[in-house]
């Protein structure tokens, strides 16, 4: 209520959804969002594409050529420390900082400058190529809101604040749609991401639908021509599933606690680290990148698994471990879970990238070694710990449960109500247990 004497403040375009949704203006700007799909995501796969060739550059191709055969067991260690020493550069010397820190979740919404482009891309290329614990997401976000608003600036350069904020997420929709392989599970992100509601929400959403359907026809079509494909979450030739017991939804309950644990040591882990990295960037992010090398070696050395289970994001991993998993023993997995957590903790703190795909890997894991008990099947097994693992570290849980349960395609659908319960606990329960914010005294 305004007080006596007080003005109304201004209504905005947005006071009057309707209105704005029939405006010539808003067609234009979805026409321009259209059109920004196609750049966008032909950005992202290309990009997706590249951090793919670097990996198998650096650990297949450069070990041979210089003579060493397979990548040596030790060899993580020194190709690490050129990551660390790349992103802590590009962190403290380049415009933007590297892009968003993980450690902080998803940043969305605003308008991002694109002078800091290159940071986001030198620090994504040197880390995520090179083997961090790190996945693409977020400096695709990034990469396609810049993006967004570069197509603004050059149509118009003096266009309204509000119209680039609508194309800087019309870009990042497009891209993180393209990597999560449906505009759906993308529209859900941003849209817990960045808290938006209201009867003006439909018009948010819909310039990055529309840009998103656009770049899904992109990306197929890229993959086709290339030979190279698109990339896919889907997880193949799992084990039938029928449907969900008493006893599966006991274990639900159980891995939402244990996720909440985990998970919520995890975030410690990084906040802990993280004031002494932002002090120490350069050093910090080389320190960091080498434990995780030295993280991967004593995983191989102790399980005689490859030292690549432990490094990277676990996008292209996953399927590895699943398909693989006749292989894995408990305790494999177990330390497994340990050194690939530990190391993932440790990036988030002090290097840039997404959290989204090593909280899959690790709920997938861990839900494989439970499988192992009575009682739990092994796609709800990995489905629990996907949805969980991702509740807590994203905490975005409706994105959580719909992650879970399209990775498992038809399965996803039975399964469904085990990772919701699995999804509110460990929600709920991470939030009791995150750390209270400072009480800041009045005045």
């Amino acid at each position: 209520m305004n007080r006596p004497g007080a003005t109304a403040p201004p209504a905005t375009a947005l006071d009057d959804p309707a209105a704005v949704l029939r405006s010539p203006r808003y067609a234009a700007l979805l026409g321009l969002a259209a059109l920004i799909g196609v750049p966008v995501s032909a950005a992202a796969y290309w990009f997706l594409q590249l951090v793919d060739l670097l990996q198998g550059w650096v650990y297949t191709d450069l070990p041979g050529a210089l003579g060493l055969g397979p990548a040596p067991i030790w060899w993580p260690v020194p190709v690490l420390a050129v990551a660390g020493l790349l992103v802590g550069a590009a962190i403290r010397y380049l415009p933007g900082g590297g892009g968003h820190s993980p450690v902080a979740g998803f940043a969305t919404g605003g308008v991002p400058d694109p002078v800091d482009l290159p940071g986001v891309v030198l620090a994504a290329l040197a880390g995520l190529g090179l083997g961090v614990v790190l996945g693409p997401e977020a400096p695709l976000i990034a990469v396609g809101g810049c993006l967004g608003v570069l197509a603004v600036r050059l149509v118009r350069r003096d266009a309204p604040r509000q119209v680039a904020a609508v194309m800087a997420a019309a870009g990042s929709f497009a891209s993180i749609s393209a990597l999560l392989g449906s505009p759906i599970v993308g529209a859900f992100l941003l849209l817990e991401a960045s808290a938006l509601g209201g009867a003006a929400l439909g018009l948010v959403l819909l310039p990055g639908l529309l840009a998103a359907g656009v770049g899904a026809l992109v990306f197929v079509g890229i993959g086709r021509l290339t030979g190279y494909g698109a990339p896919t979450l889907a997880l193949p030739d799992l084990p039938a599933y029928a449907h969900p017991d008493l006893a599966q939804f006991g274990w639900a309950l159980g891995v939402g606690v244990a996720a909440a644990l985990f998970g919520t040591a995890l975030r410690r882990l990084a906040l802990l680290v993280r004031p002494w990295a932002e002090r120490r960037v350069i050093v910090a992010a080389v320190a960091v990148a080498t434990a995780v090398g030295v993280l991967a070696i004593g995983y191989a050395a102790l399980t005689g698994h490859a030292t690549t289970d432990v490094l990277f994001s676990g996008q292209s991993g996953l399927v590895t471990l699943l398909g693989g998993a006749a292989g894995y023993t408990v305790p494999a997995l177990i330390v497994l879970m340990a050194c690939k957590g530990i190391g993932y903790g440790l990036c988030m703190a002090a290097l840039r990238g997404g959290p989204v795909f090593p909280a899959i890997f690790l709920g997938a894991a861990g839900g494989l070694a439970l499988s192992h008990l009575p009682g739990l099947p092994a796609v709800a097994g990995v489905a629990i710990g996907i949805g969980a693992m991702c509740a807590v570290m994203l905490k975005l849980p409706m994105t959580s449960v719909l992650l879970a349960t399209l990775l498992l395609f038809a399965d996803g659908l039975a399964v469904m109500p085990l990772v919701i319960v699995a999804v509110v606990v460990a929600h709920v329960l991470a939030a009791w247990l995150e750390p209270a914010p400072p009480v800041i005294p009045p005045g």
